[in-house]
């Protein structure tokens, strides 16, 4: 059997001015972000040791004046930071003030660190962070956004990467996790405060700080150059500070007003129940809407979690209602991205919620992140990112590979593709469904490198899902993408 195979180009991305770029530094560097700040600065707070706030602080003065980028081998991989001077890549200033400072004893980290149960250890530290952002958002100069400079002592205790990393969400089977997972705990408990929070590891403010082997989510874990990360980091607190988008993806004349709606499960704490969660993203504005679903199912043992006809009806129902609240019309294109199989009474629950909203097309996808078929290229060279087969009405495609615009592979291993299954009801061929989800894997505010594996819906509501699984009966749910990212 004969395989049609194609490399698609290289997505390009809007900012400021209508500005085109496949690259989002360079582009922000020539145009700066697609929705300005309306300030003159974003005023970031900080709650860590003494040190790591006084190592923040620097960082900050630092990157006013930039940094030099890693090598001339590959310099779009590994540009320079240009400062934030004047025409700065986000056209404002960061400033991070006395008075929006906190910082944590030493006694109270000597107790979290000897705590001998992980799961206390972990509330604890977060309970100990949240008492002190509260601090912050009491006092007089309320930042619009936190940094939590985690020093190396607390990442040791609480940061358990291995088994928590992947275990609270659903990837491959539905299995849930007891392991005490601090990102998620201290997103959930941090939700009600007025600004959102960004963690940051000593060693990205610190370059001599040194994280243990065992607690570092990958063996193979690098910290980037100091540019490097400087964008990173930046690009996350301008979106969270300012609650502008740093840019989107560049619009196609005549496409029609859309809304891409990830689906993800995970259980709660305890793994007695599985649950579901939304993410849904605004095409037009970049906003991420946030909906926490209801009681979802598995099939047998326990794999390929779904939710029931009635229960995906009032998701995308609710989903479409809050897209119409916001734009004023409903979208005439809907995609739904799932990472298990749809089942029949699933998808016509979808569909339901779908005609009433009067969507005039709708694409529901299933994204299988493994798959035992592999594309190789002539000579030892990984794969092209963008190298696209049609399967026969399900697509294989590399989101990750060989950048040609850097000269370069950046990954560290093989890269494995994603393999597309199109609901039998989909209205988009598999070539179109393929441009655009490789278009919506640089939708990601929190890098600036182009070679971003999974699309933003379904990147996204697994972000969502590690922090729901920690909110307490009656707490109210954020709908702002900002408060899980």
């Amino acid at each position: 059997m004969d395989f049609k195979s194609d490399i698609l180009e290289e997505p390009l991305l809007e900012f400021g001015e209508k500005h085109q770029h496949p690259d989002p530094r360079l582009g922000l560097f020539e145009a700066g972000p697609l929705q300005t700040h309306p300030g003159d600065a974003i005023k970031v707070g900080v709650v860590g040791s003494s040190k790591t706030v006084e190592d923040t602080r620097k960082y900050f003065a630092a990157a006013i004046v930039g940094f030099e980028g890693k090598s001339a081998k590959h310099p779009n991989l590994h540009p320079e930071f240009p400062g934030l001077g004047n025409q700065n890549p986000f056209r404002c200033k960061f400033e991070v003030e006395e008075a929006a400072t906190a910082t944590i004893s030493q006694i109270k980290i000597e107790q979290i660190r000897k705590e001998p149960h992980q799961a206390i250890a972990v509330e604890m530290a977060v309970d100990e962070i949240v008492a002190q952002l509260k601090t912050l958002e009491d006092g007089s100069n309320r930042p619009d956004v936190a940094v939590i400079a985690l020093p190396v002592e607390l990442i040791e205790r609480v940061w358990n990467a291995k088994t928590d990393t992947k275990s609270s969400v659903e990837d491959g089977d539905s299995s849930g996790s007891d392991a005490p997972n601090f990102r998620g705990m201290l997103k959930a408990k941090a939700m009600g405060l007025q600004f959102p929070i960004q963690i940051v590891w000593e060693d990205v403010l610190d370059k001599n700080a040194k994280i243990p082997e065992k607690v570092k989510e990958s063996s193979h874990r690098k910290i980037q150059d100091e540019a490097g990360r400087t964008w990173n980091l930046l690009t996350t607190l301008y979106y969270k500070g300012s609650g502008r988008i740093p840019w989107r993806k560049a619009p196609v004349e005549g496409e029609f007003a859309a809304c891409y709606i990830g689906v993800s499960f995970y259980r709660e704490v305890g793994g007695q129940q599985l649950f579901t969660s939304a993410a849904q993203m605004f095409d037009e504005r970049g906003r991420g809407f946030i909906l926490k679903g209801n009681r979802a199912h598995t099939e047998t043992r326990g794999r390929h979690p779904y939710m029931a006809r009635e229960d995906a009806h009032d998701l995308i129902a609710h989903v479409l209602s809050e897209y119409k609240r916001h734009h004023k019309h409903y979208p005439a294109r809907v995609i739904v991205l799932k990472t298990s199989r749809f089942r029949d009474d699933e998808a016509e629950g979808i569909i339901e919620a779908l005609a009433e909203a009067e969507a005039e097309f709708t694409d529901l996808v299933w994204v299988q992140e493994s798959y035992s078929v592999k594309v190789l290229r002539d000579g030892n060279y990984p794969v092209l990112r963008g190298t696209f087969v049609d399967l026969g009405g399900k697509g294989l495609l590399y989101t990750n590979g060989s950048v040609p615009y850097y000269g370069t592979y950046p990954g560290q291993y093989d890269p494995r593709p994603l393999l597309l299954c199109p609901h039998k009801k989909s209205d988009s061929t598999i070539s179109q469904i393929a441009q655009e989800i490789f278009a919506l894997t640089k939708i990601n505010w929190n890098s600036t490198q182009m070679n971003q594996r999974l699309p933003i819906p379904i990147r996204a509501s697994r972000k969502v899902g590690e922090v729901l699984k920690y909110l307490k009966d009656g707490q109210s749910v954020s709908t702002d993408y900002r408060k899980y990212i």
